[in-house]
């Protein structure tokens, strides 16, 4: 340990949400970055793409960043990486999916000529910027998913990642307990950042390999009858057992959905998807099989309006039609926030005639995340020194860090901290250390065209609606050239409300003119006297506050 060195810890996302993981780790100064995900909107984010963290502190000290390291390959982990990189220009470590899968974004952005990729394996430490990383093996939803050893001067800095302790995983990669219990044992862990998704959760997530068992007897039991499989496209142990259970069965398999045929086709590539020779067909040529030969391996789990899932449902798709008698299993659960699109989704289909299969009728679904037995197991292992729990909402937080408080670790060294916190490590143990912008960045389209301003009015116009007033003003003579012209949208509907209309008309006129006779001359304090005279009418009519756009022009 070096008297004098400087480590901290900068969160900018994921802690007390789902989602924008990023974290800086700061050795003197010099900068690592940990992943760069996205977040998905809330139902209150009308328009939003997508929301990014605040890459503030980022862009400020671009001069300081040294690299970004990937924990896996998951969007709420590497999606943000496509907007960075129009900002910095740094290597990207991570193993070759996470790589391959964060690539097809920055790709897709046209940003492949700004990316550097350095693939890194299982096991391996490298120097990166001021200290050396080690990338240690952790199972999870996603192949080769990596815990991070941040080797400073004050000691290990352990990064968890997304991880569980799944003893027959499909890959055969288990968590490497072994290496990280030898960190404590050796060095020692300085300061564990943990996953705390699952922390509310008691006893071990189920392992992934469950779900084959399940899969293998939904095939059977559709019997002549065409499967469709939902999951994400980054699940490629999912995606393995379905392809196994449809080849077992005597179906071909098609993908659908952008993402994951681009998926299946790196995982074949990399070697970590196995596909029986002429098991894969194009989606176009499925009606030319029997039904009972079909599978259809499909985007669109979590109900997004216009995935692969989505479409079948309303009968949109164009490659693939839902006909009654069709099975479609659902492989994945509800993210927070997403249960509404996902039940939506199931109606429609059942509609069609579908027999639907998801998480809550049978076990087509496991976490990627450890449970509360899990995180003690790793607790107990690392026997870090200080703690603070990360990826996760707030109330998992809290159960996460008691978690830690129980299995031994000092109660003054497990911080509870939230977006844009800083941390401190130094010889004397871990300590708050001031905060950082860590704000919301919406995307819509394009990056940094939506700022909290366009949300507030979206969400106006979403839950009141709008009225605009029109009116032209002969300020010479002081009258009105004609009735100003009330246009309403989602306030109330026009030809039911003929009297209220002519009201706001009157009462707008009767405004301006008061004005212009006081002495108003300029456009802009009419179309003040305008918006409040409108406002006021529409207030006390209709209880209802909808935007009020006035336009006012002179001749």
């Amino acid at each position: 340990m070096v008297q004098g060195s400087t480590v901290r810890v900068v969160f900018l996302g994921g802690l007390g949400e789902i989602g924008r993981n990023c974290a800086c780790i700061e050795v003197d100064g010099r900068i690592v970055v940990v992943d760069c995900g996205v977040m998905f909107p809330d139902p209150d984010m009308p328009g939003v793409d997508l929301v990014l963290p605040d890459f503030t502190y980022l862009r400020e000290h671009a001069d300081r960043v040294e690299a970004v390291v990937l924990t896996h390959g998951h969007e709420d982990h590497v999606g943000g990486l496509a907007y960075l990189l129009r900002d910095l220009e740094v290597p990207i470590y991570g193993s070759e999916i996470s790589l391959g899968l964060a690539g097809n974004r920055i790709d897709e952005a046209g940003l492949a000529g700004r990316a550097r990729y350095v693939v890194v394996a299982d096991g391996e430490r490298r120097a990166i910027g001021p200290c050396e990383v080690e990338f240690i093996p952790v199972t999870h939803s996603v192949p080769c998913g990596f815990a991070l050893a941040f080797h400073t001067p004050q000691g290990v800095v352990l990064h968890s990642g997304d991880f569980k302790l799944d003893l027959e995983p499909v890959d055969g990669r288990r968590t490497d307990l072994a290496r990280i219990g030898a960190i404590a044992s050796g060095e020692g862990v300085a300061l564990l950042l943990s996953d705390s998704t699952n922390a509310e959760e008691p006893g071990f997530t189920p392992s992934e390999s469950t779900v084959g068992a399940t899969m293998a007897r939904v095939f059977a039991a559709s019997a002549g009858r065409r499967v469709v499989v939902a999951c994400f496209a980054s699940h490629i142990h999912r995606v393995q057992q379905v392809v196994d259970a449809a080849a077992a069965s005597g179906r071909q398999v098609a993908t659908l959905g952008r993402s994951m045929a681009k998926n299946v086709d790196l995982a074949q590539r990399l070697g970590l998807l196995g596909v029986p020779a002429g098991t894969l067909v194009e989606i176009e040529d499925i009606d030319r099989l029997p039904p009972g030969n079909v599978c259809v391996l499909s985007t669109g789990s979590q109900g997004e309006p216009m995935s692969a899932l989505s479409l079948m449902a309303t009968g949109d798709n164009k490659w693939f039609q839902v006909t009654a008698g069709d099975v479609v299993v659902i492989s994945a659960h509800p993210i927070p926030g997403n249960e509404w699109s996902v039940g939506r989704v199931i109606d429609e289909l059942h509609r069609r005639g579908a027999q639907v299969v998801h998480s809550g009728s049978e076990a087509v679904h496991v976490s990627g995340h450890a449970r509360q037995g899990e995180l003690r197991t790793l607790l107990a292992v690392a026997k870090p020194r200080a703690f603070v729990p990360v990826h996760g909402e707030y109330r998992h937080l809290v159960h996460h860090a008691e978690i830690a408080r129980q299995m031994g670790v000092a109660a003054d060294q497990v911080l509870l901290c939230e977006d844009g916190d800083v941390v401190r490590l130094d010889g004397a143990g871990l300590h708050r250390d001031g905060t950082v912008p860590a704000g919301y960045l919406y995307v819509d389209g394009t990056v940094g065209d939506v700022g909290h301003g366009v949300l507030r009015d979206r969400r106006q116009l979403a839950e009141e609606g709008v009225v605009m007033v029109v009116v032209t003003v002969d300020l010479q003579r002081k009258v009105l050239t004609g009735a100003p012209q009330i246009t309403t949208k989602g306030w109330v509907y026009a030809p039911e409300a003929e009297e209220l209309l002519g009201d706001a008309s009157n009462a707008v006129a009767e405004a301006l003119l008061q004005a212009m006779n006081e002495g108003a001359h300029d456009v802009e304090v009419l179309t003040r006297h305008a918006r409040r005279a409108l406002g006021r009418l529409v207030n006390e009519r209709t209880r209802r506050r909808p935007m009020i756009v006035p336009v006012v022009m002179a001749v």
